[in-house]
């Protein structure tokens, strides 16, 4: 949980949405919302949401330090908070280390709570890379992909009746998160987002080079959960699965 700019950010506004920023901690999620819904109430709920959900996690690290650091999977029990044992379930499914899915996690945690609350059209939360929204029209997301010349580049069009959905993005070359892969981004879609962020985590770790893109494409059909998936390494991209996508 590391800070690192967010500057890709300006090119997530749009006349669709008001939004807002709220950080505790290392933690920094633009909120996006259906215009005019903007109140104090709500970036209140949001904060205080964020704040039980990150202290509740810390409290649980500092008693089992192992999850924190972890790179294999963790069995989940009953004793663990809801938060933790469903990132053990997720990295389950993934193979890799439950920290994988925490920013995922967070999105759609918040994004939920929040739209149940003020019973919202729309909603996106973007935190460091990883996308929860539920949403009533189609949208449009531009990848950044760091120094790549495709970065910003390249959209992807979310049909709205796979909403809700998770969108993540993980990159061996831009940020501070652990990463063992060289791919400028893996961007992974599924209907749940922690699950979407220890994806793109995984299949990011598995790019050591620009011959890895279509096999590793391939391996991404093994996982039914996984609705599209998008491979940036340089001026090279891989794309399966259901969205279209654009230039």
């Amino acid at each position: 949980m590391i800070y690192q700019s967010r500057d890709y950010r300006k090119f997530m506004q749009s006349g669709r949405f008001d939004s807002f920023i709220v950080k505790y901690k290392e933690i920094d999620l633009w909120i996006g919302v259906s215009r005019g819904a903007i109140s104090e109430k709500l970036k209140e709920f949001a904060l205080e949401k964020i704040k039980k959900l990150r202290d509740e996690l810390d409290e649980y690290i500092k008693h089992n330090s192992f999850f924190l650091t972890s790179l294999e999977t963790i069995k989940p029990n009953d004793d663990m908070p809801s938060s933790v044992k469903e990132m053990c379930e997720i990295s389950e499914k993934t193979g890799i280390g439950p920290m994988s899915a925490v920013a995922g996690y967070f999105a759609e945690f918040i994004g939920k709570e929040i739209k149940k609350r003020f019973k919202l059209d729309e909603i996106v939360i973007e935190n460091g890379g990883d996308i929860f929204l539920d949403i009533i029209e189609s949208l449009t997301i531009t990848i950044y992909a760091g120094d790549s010349p495709l970065s910003e580049k390249v959209g992807i069009n979310i049909d709205c009746k796979f909403s809700p959905l998770g969108i993540s993005t993980s990159s061996g070359t831009v940020g501070h998160s652990l990463s063992f892969g060289k791919a400028d981004a893996v961007m992974i879609a599924c209907k749940n987002s922690a699950l979407a962020d220890s994806f793109a985590t995984k299949f990011c770790n598995a790019i050591k080079s620009v011959d890895d893109i279509d096999s590793v494409l391939k391996l991404t059909k093994e996982y039914s959960d996984i609705i599209s998936a998008v491979i940036i390494y340089g001026e090279k991209i891989g794309v399966r699965g259901k969205f279209d996508v654009e230039f």
